[in-house]
């Protein structure tokens, strides 16, 4: 526990550090706390969140910056949340219209960007089973086809069908208005109960090309069912704290490329009632352990369909950025709701 005194004296280095970007030293922290405490008494205090872990000395500099355990008390027990002017919240609210579920996400994490400076990013919903709307063939070789599948979201999935058999183009129509017909809405099980059965219809050379295209399709579906919408990570490349370890920078985007460990971690926000926050390590990813990640959950009728969040450098505006995320996360299911 930390008495008065020394939490307004933290609370006064974290804040400026994150404003000035530079250790803090006890004259800074005499101008800014509105303490009456001689150097040598601010000294002693320092030497004790040192002690406790919650500050560190850089070997340049006699001031002081906060650890990650610092960030964590600060944003548990000091952080004072401010809200969002009228002016942020119109433009959020006005670039949120519900006009498509893919498109409202998609903005969703643009705006988290744009306004934070930093990786907007969102879990897109899981879907319930693998669902299109209609799927194409199209030849491209002789034994390869590409089959078109459009999801009733209107995302479109590509994928290449390697097959023994050579199909004309009339084949190929005949073999997409035959699961345009009977499959459109169905999910892959219902899809795999009815498949024996009705391919009897077809003709014997046409069952391959079938039972392929439901299986790619339906495994295309599904890898797609739920995916990371990433925004603004280049504005990570122009923060000072980052741009100092490029190597930290370098596995951060090996991690948006793979995006798995990151929807991981994304997944533990389902759980939470509200804003919640990774400070550096905390988040078991290696790959964040010079980062801070700020995410919130999104659903409809009190089921969580997906996160928002984003990913800055643990010398973060917390204060602003937790509103940031809290607000598009309810207008999110605000939008979604109306769907």
């Amino acid at each position: 526990m930390l008495n008065e005194r020394a939490q307004i004296l933290l609370k006064t280095l974290v804040e400026r550090y994150i404003h000035e970007g530079q250790p803090v030293g006890s004259r800074t922290l005499s101008k800014f706390s509105g303490l009456d405490l001689s150097p040598a008494t601010i000294r002693n205090v320092m030497a004790d969140l040192e002690e406790m872990g919650l500050v560190a000395s850089p070997h340049t500099s006699a001031g002081r910056i906060p650890t990650p355990k610092g960030y964590r008390f600060f944003v548990d027990t000091l952080l004072v949340v401010k809200t969002l002017d009228k002016v942020e919240i119109n433009h959020l609210e006005n670039q949120l219209h519900p006009d498509n579920p893919s498109r409202l996400i998609n903005a969703a994490s643009q705006l988290l960007s744009e306004l934070t400076h930093f990786a907007g990013v969102v879990i897109t919903p899981k879907r319930k089973g693998a669902v299109f709307r209609y799927v194409e063939f199209m030849a491209l070789s002789e034994k390869r086809i590409l089959l078109i599948i459009v999801t009733p979201e209107g995302d479109v999935q590509n994928r290449i069908i390697f097959t023994e058999n050579s199909y004309s183009q009339s084949d190929l129509i005949e073999a997409g208005n035959f699961i345009n017909q009977h499959y459109a809405g169905c999910t892959l099980n219902e899809i795999r109960s009815r498949l024996d059965v009705e391919l009897k219809q077809l003709r014997s050379e046409m069952t391959s090309l079938m039972s392929a295209a439901i299986e790619v399709g339906g495994n295309a579906i599904d890898e797609s069912s739920e995916a990371v919408v990433l925004a603004g990570e280049h504005n990570l490349l122009h923060v000072n704290d980052l741009t100092e370890n490029l190597l930290s920078l370098k596995k951060l985007f090996e991690l948006f490329e793979r995006k798995t460990k990151l929807l991981q971690l994304l997944e533990l926000s389902r759980q939470a009632h509200g804003v919640k926050i990774f400070i550096g390590g905390e988040s078991d990813v290696a790959t964040l352990e010079e980062f801070s990640l700020v995410t919130a959950p999104y659903g409809i009728e009190g089921e969580v369909l997906g996160t928002v969040g984003v990913i800055g450098p643990r010398r973060m505006s917390y204060e602003r950025i937790i509103p940031i995320v809290d607000i598009t996360a309810k207008l999110l299911s605000n939008g979604l709701s109306q769907h």
